[in-house]
């Protein structure tokens, strides 16, 4: 039995609401990251746009929704949430399972052109550094030139940065918008397993050994600061790379290839 429609949007629905347990202006961190993405391919009638460690279509579908004539090819791992995206957001991308940052993951992406833009929220920092620097250089070589790569995440504060005075603010405002009211990333997967309606796509998860735990939540992270990433991003061949917007330690960075 395929998955259903309802029990789609049931699973996506609850992911969206553990998601902010972890990003409390996740929605804002959306909007900019599509604000960025509009103004880079604002002279682009039909943007080529890929979406690195889609989940279930959050930002995917964010994207579609603000520009409708992009063509945007949607990259994850796990066959469970790309099941849950292709049921949910069918329209608003085509979805391709890859292991971000393996030898050849990019030759099954069937990319018609070179990239306009390239995002990810909430997924890189599952790499290695030298995972992470190839991914770099390997985006770098299929964006156009001023095309951009803007990752979304939180970065570890580095030796610079008041990093308890930062922890404490977020924390506070977590509190304030009741975030922690939410179920949390454990719950939500243990929740799947008492689902039969997801007992195919489950059983083709653990098939092929997908890690129980990705984004989000503070786990199998690489530990890179903001000011590493930059780093790796100019030296894979970016012109300029920063962070364009920032609470906390979670930030917008982008990066504009030459």
């Amino acid at each position: 039995m395929g998955l259903s429609r309802a029990a789609a949007e049931r699973w996506v629905g609850r992911w969206e609401r553990q998601q902010q347990r972890y990003a409390v202006d996740r929605e804002e961190r959306f909007t900019v990251i599509a604000d960025v993405v509009q103004h880079s391919t604002a002279d682009r009638p039909h943007p080529l746009i890929v979406d690195l460690g889609c989940g279930p279509g959050s930002l995917t579908a964010r994207l579609a929704e603000r520009m409708p004539t992009a063509e945007i090819v949607a990259v994850d791992r796990d066959p469970l949430l790309l099941a849950l995206a292709r049921t949910r957001h069918a329209a608003a991308a085509r979805y391709v399972e890859a292991v971000i940052g393996e030898p050849g993951w990019t030759d099954v992406l069937g990319l018609p052109g070179p990239l306009d833009a390239a995002v990810s929220t909430t997924a890189l920092h599952c790499l290695t550094e030298e995972s992470l620097r190839r991914t770099y250089q390997r985006l770098a070589a299929l964006l156009r030139p001023g095309g951009v790569l803007v990752n979304a995440d939180h970065f570890p504060p580095d030796d610079t940065q008041p990093a308890r005075i930062a922890a404490h603010v977020g924390a506070r405002r977590s509190e304030r918008l009741r975030a922690f009211a939410h179920e949390d990333w454990e719950s939500w997967w243990a929740a799947t397993a008492e689902d039969p309606e997801l007992a195919g796509v489950l059983a083709e998860r653990h098939k092929s050994r997908q890690p129980a735990h990705r984004q989000d939540a503070g786990v199998g992270h690489n530990g890179l600061c903001l000011s590493r990433h930059i780093a790796l991003l100019r030296q894979a061949g970016f012109a300029q790379a920063g962070p364009v917007w920032q609470f906390g330690d979670s930030h917008v960075l982008v990066a504009v290839r030459p």
